[in-house]
């Protein structure tokens, strides 16, 4: 299963945000860009110390 594209939500959340006429869907949106931005960081963390642990699983062993 593919992870979601965090980014891409949070953008038609501010385009959402953008068009909203009422003030409180204006907020609703603006805080649901808020938190797909932040589960975005997240996922690129994750994914980073991912890739971190698997090359260091991957190297070979230097025992000298």
């Amino acid at each position: 299963m593919a992870a979601p594209d965090y980014r891409t939500l949070a953008a038609q959340a501010r385009t959402d945000a953008d068009k909203a006429t009422l003030t409180n869907v204006r907020e609703r949106c603006l805080r649901a860009e808020a938190a797909w931005l932040d589960m975005a960081d997240r996922q690129d963390l994750t994914e980073a110390g991912r890739a971190r642990r698997e090359k260091a699983a991957a190297a070979p062993l230097d025992i000298a």
